[in-house]
């Protein structure tokens, strides 16, 4: 069926139009202008999710949108940054998604300026629905503008670090107890290596996002409201604290295989030291043995009635005596 010539495209998940007192409603892209010239102090927010080129061109006509921003846009594969443009922000932001039991990750680009928001979405990215729910809730908020919007979809995005890294959590643990037991399971050397490197990956997408919000912060742009500062804040102290507990995981994965590492060691030099001391006992009597291999004629223990006797005696005493030492030096 065709669709009528107001509906948004595919890419655009949601085109709303908040008033300053609360009142809201999805519009297509085509009537932004008219219903914000209407409203002086009502502002659009446009969620996107890896819109094509129509779409971007479209919105940067509409707002007046920066080229430079609109080609990351375009691109993706961004690192997490903040840029100015004029009257306008643009905030680069690094989503995680558990996808198949593997972490994925995608970016969230914003656009921010005194009337509008626009969110765009790569990859591996979970929806902003419940953010801007949070906000149509509290009427106060959007009072804020959509600088209230920019801090909810970015605490939205730090606090969905926030089960990825409690997983890893409870995985150490019994990893931990797989580590010291006494059989070598090579399973959970591969299993430590792959948190590791997850972990890793991680660190290298959340830890720029500690500098992209120290910069929203220390911002002296009027797009920032002191009110809406003391929210970043926050968004900025939860930033902080998942990446130490990354870090901390990833110094345990660390010296969980060094002990791993080191305890197989141990364990081979165990083996090596019982095989040595076995060896030694089979040694003495074989050295001993052999003298009665050579072609002497003068051998007097030949001729004696209890030469056999005597020499199976002394044998024994000799493996007897090293056994009780290698015993007690713990090679046996």
């Amino acid at each position: 069926m065709e669709q009528p010539p107001f509906a948004n495209p595919p890419s655009v998940i949601n085109c709303i139009v908040y008033a300053r007192d609360g009142v809201h409603r999805d519009v297509p892209l085509a009537e932004i202008s008219e219903l914000l010239a209407r409203d002086a102090d009502s502002f659009a927010w446009i969620g996107l999710y890896e819109p094509d080129d129509a779409v971007l061109e479209r919105l940067q006509d509409e707002f007046g949108l920066h080229d430079l921003a609109i080609e990351d846009a375009h691109k993706a594969h961004q690192r997490p940054k903040i840029e100015a443009y004029g009257h306008s922000l643009f905030v680069v932001a690094s989503t995680a998604q558990v996808v198949a039991q593997k972490i994925a990750y995608g970016e969230t680009h914003l656009f921010f300026g005194p009337r509008y928001l626009v969110t765009v979405r790569h990859g591996a990215s979970l929806s902003y629905a419940a953010a801007r729910a949070r906000l149509e809730r509290e009427p106060e908020l959007l009072a804020l503008g959509p600088s209230f919007g920019l801090y909810a979809v970015l605490d939205a995005i730090v606090d969905n670090y926030v089960p990825i890294v409690d997983e890893f959590k409870s995985t150490l643990p019994a990893l931990e107890q797989d580590i010291v037991s006494e059989s070598f399971d090579r399973s959970t050397v591969i299993r430590l290596y792959d948190l590791k490197r997850e972990l890793t990956y991680m660190q290298v997408n959340v830890a720029p996002m500690q500098d992209v919000l120290s910069q929203l912060v220390r911002s002296s742009s009027p797009l920032i409201p002191e009110e809406v500062r003391l929210y970043l804040r926050d968004v900025l102290d939860h930033s902080l604290r998942i990446n130490q507990t990354i870090e901390v995981l990833r110094d345990m994965l660390g010296t969980a295989l060094t002990v791993n590492q080191a305890l197989v060691t141990q364990a081979q030099g165990e083996v090596v030291k019982r095989l040595a001391g076995w060896a030694a006992l089979l040694a003495a009597p074989t050295l001993i043995a052999s003298w009665y291999g050579m072609n002497f004629a003068n051998m007097p223990e030949l001729h004696g009635r209890w030469s056999y006797p005597a020499l199976v005696g002394v044998v024994a005493l000799v493996v007897l005596g090293l056994y009780r030492y290698l015993r007690k030096v713990r090679w046996l």
